[in-house]
């Protein structure tokens, strides 16, 4: 047993027995669960920012998913699932503001119908419980909105995920060290892996794990690896309805199954807000929040990976729709009118944005499922975009699993 070996074996020369690498959701609940699971094992975490969950996990929707949308047998479909109901546990137990509010997916066109009744099918063979609705019991759960037809999925909900990352970052008791931008990473067989922040610092652990979110692929390029992808990231902006009476819950479009994206939809929060969106439109900087963000060398990253262009020929007339609803309120507001009639663009309040890690291949294809790849004293998480956040659980059992599997082997005489 790991949790046995390792308070006898970690010898002298290593700092902590794990490192994770990214204070995000994922992060920290990889550290909880490997403390979990191996009480006594020395886990240490680095975050680059003053605090826990300031990127993807702290700028998303709030929205606990149930896993009506994902390929059955997928992990998304799986963890998001089996999370969910695990979030609402975990919520509870802890005594973080959340709520089961249900949703509502509705389709304004009659071209989404198949699309609809096929996510119908999906829901059950993931076993989700779902109602459909015609046209005439939409106003029973949303009197505003309109649609031909609609499903209600009962388990959705909501949750402040950023009170959930710092509860797990407490109840792991793990060393956070916030602040601690990795810049260089050495690896040695049959000895670990050394860190060094940016400021000066080196901790040296028998295994790492790469849970860097908007820079995992370039964390797992400086410990040596090729991760066969790149992060390419996409803005996903916000608004806020300045009239939150004409949503009761959650209401959400019939996605596109081409993107990974789920399009703008309407949640309203655990503080009673209603925020809409988002749109998803290349950003220009792994954390670029707005137009005026623009990192060079990120976007000269970007631009050269020949997935980013096979992205853009191949899905162009999507991503010109997405980026006038950037550019154009009114544009923006169009879009929610399909669902929400009553909306102006006077009840727009501008939002903050964030910004989704998505792992693109070199051929184009945009990943669909989280991907956590194994190397030599490492752990990589290379694409963990949404529903990551309701997911969190069962991903950092899996990922505490491997490293753990990892730390056996390495404390093994």
């Amino acid at each position: 047993m790991a949790q046995v070996r390792t308070a006898s074996a970690r010898g002298a020369g290593h700092d902590c027995d794990v490192l994770v690498v990214g204070g995000g959701i994922v992060g920290l609940s990889t550290a909880y669960a490997i403390t979990r699971a191996a009480p006594g094992t020395r886990v240490t975490v680095l975050e680059k920012e003053p605090g826990p969950a300031r990127h993807q996990t702290g700028r998303n929707s709030g929205v606990i998913h149930s896993g009506v949308y994902y390929r059955p047998g997928s992990l998304k479909a799986r963890y998001a699932v089996r999370g969910a109901a695990e979030m609402v546990k975990f919520c509870a137990e802890y005594g973080i503001p959340h709520a089961v509010t249900g949703k509502l997916i509705v389709a304004t066109e009659r071209t989404e119908l198949p699309r609809l009744h096929a996510l119908v099918q999906r829901a059950r063979e993931n076993g989700i419980p779902v109602r459909e609705l015609g046209a005439a019991q939409i106003p029973e759960h949303e009197p505003e909105v309109r649609g031909l037809a609609a499903i209600h999925v009962g388990t959705t909900g909501v949750c402040d995920y950023v009170a959930v990352a710092r509860q797990l970052a407490h109840a792991s008791g793990a060393e956070i060290r916030y602040g601690a931008e990795v810049r260089h990473v050495d690896r040695r067989p049959g000895l670990g892996v050394a860190v060094r922040t940016r400021s000066g610092d080196v901790i040296r652990a028998r295994v790492m794990v790469n849970c860097a979110g908007l820079h995992c692929d370039e964390i797992a390029r400086l410990t040596g690896d090729d991760p066969g992808m790149r992060i390419v990231p996409f803005r996903g902006e916000y608004y806020e309805l300045a009239r939150p009476e004409l949503v009761r819950g959650l209401v959400y479009p019939v996605p596109d199954p081409a993107f990974p994206f789920l399009g703008v939809h309407l949640t309203r929060g655990i503080d009673g807000g209603v925020h809409i969106g988002p749109n998803a439109v290349p950003a220009l900087a792994r954390e670029g929040y707005g137009w005026g963000v623009v990192h060079p060398r990120e976007l000269g990253a970007t631009l050269a990976w020949p997935g980013s262009w096979r992205i853009a020929r191949r899905h162009w007339r999507y991503g010109a729709g997405e980026l006038r609803r950037s550019l154009s309120k009114a544009a923006f507001t169009t879009a929610v009118r399909r669902l929400l009639p009553a909306v102006t663009e006077d009840d727009l309040v501008a939002a903050p944005a964030g910004v989704r890690a998505q792992a693109v291949l070199a051929d184009g294809t945009l990943v669909d499922d989280f991907l956590i790849r194994e190397a030599a004293h490492t752990v990589h998480v290379l694409n963990a975009p949404s529903p990551a956040a309701t997911a969190s659980l069962p991903i950092g059992r899996e990922v505490g699993r491997r490293a753990l599997a990892m730390l056996e082997e390495a404390v093994r005489p």
